[in-house]
């Protein structure tokens, strides 16, 4: 396991690479977080796929380890900026060939990136990923009606008082995150340590997102890769929650705007398959990138 630094706009980006006990010359895998502005913990679990290749994490920058000291302007936080760091992590590891699993943002980061068909990417995993995120929005007002009647009142209240960092607030989303984010009670450790982390540093998740999971007033309201998921022109495996706050109906679109995607749907989970359906999930994984390489003869 090795940790590092690369130089990227502004700061520098952390990186956790975790290499296999025998290389048996299996492509990569790089690994997306959420947030926008979250960090990789929330995909640790990934990290037992490196029993049979190369695995690597990295918090984006301005978040996690990458957090960003010097002064900047929060204008600099989008999706191209996300984009351009795919390919300096992919540079500086020397990921020529590379399989990208993306998670929730991460996901929808991997979607815009895979639709610039870059040089060498041999698979695309989108996680509970959204492919626009006005589309999703009615699918999470829908969810929020399910709620109970003073949950969402309270919700709702803080919204339209602009008093959504306040600890009530704060407590009220966490009856939504239950049900839609993670079914899991505890949460593991390493979902908890994510959050907390976030908490500390929320700059890129409220530019970009907003406030909560499903309040996105942020620069990303309008984020829409509907019309060039086309261009995806890799094996492509789509997967998301039964209880999902990105709901099935979200992700199937993205199946099917993707030539030749696989799509499933974990039945007892909602936003953290691999915190809800560890041994499913990874399964699920490992079997794709077997095919994918199989079929490639990589």
């Amino acid at each position: 396991m090795a940790e590092g630094r690369i130089p990227f706009s502004i700061g520098q980006t952390w990186y956790r690479s975790i290499e296999p006990e025998q290389d048996e010359g299996r492509v990569p895998l790089l690994c997306l977080h959420g947030g926008p502005g979250a960090n990789w913990l929330h995909m640790k679990p990934y990290e037992a796929l490196a029993e049979e290749r190369q695995v690597v994490f990295y918090d984006q920058l301005g978040a996690g380890n990458s957090a960003v000291i010097e002064p900047h302007d929060p204008s600099m936080w989008t999706p191209e900026l996300y984009v351009d760091e795919v390919d300096a992590v992919r540079d500086a590891l020397g990921l020529d060939r590379v399989h990208i699993l993306g998670h929730s943002w991460g996901g929808m980061l991997g979607m815009q990136y895979a639709a610039g068909r870059p040089e060498g990417l041999v698979s695309l995993i989108v996680e509970s990923s959204p492919p626009s995120v006005p589309a999703w929005m009615p699918e999470i007002a829908r969810l929020r009606s399910e709620l109970p009647p003073e949950v969402e009142a309270t919700l709702r209240e803080h919204e339209e008082a602009g008093t959504t960092d306040s600890p009530e607030y704060e407590e009220t989303v966490m009856v939504f995150y239950r049900r839609h984010l993670c079914r899991v009670d505890p949460w593991p450790d390493w979902l908890v340590e994510c959050f907390q982390l976030l908490d500390a540093n929320p700059e890129v998740y409220h530019s970009m997102n907003g406030p909560s999971e499903f309040h996105v007033i942020g620069t990303i309201k309008d984020w829409d890769i509907t019309g060039r998921l086309g261009q995806i022109d890799v094996p492509t495996l789509v997967f998301s929650g039964r209880y999902d706050e990105v709901t099935p109906a979200t992700t199937e679109a993205a199946h099917r705007a993707i030539p030749g995607s696989e799509y499933v749907v974990m039945e007892e989970s909602s936003h953290m398959a691999q915190a809800e359906q560890p041994e499913e999930t990874l399964a699920l994984v490992r079997g794709f990138l077997s095919r994918v390489e199989g079929a490639a003869g990589a």
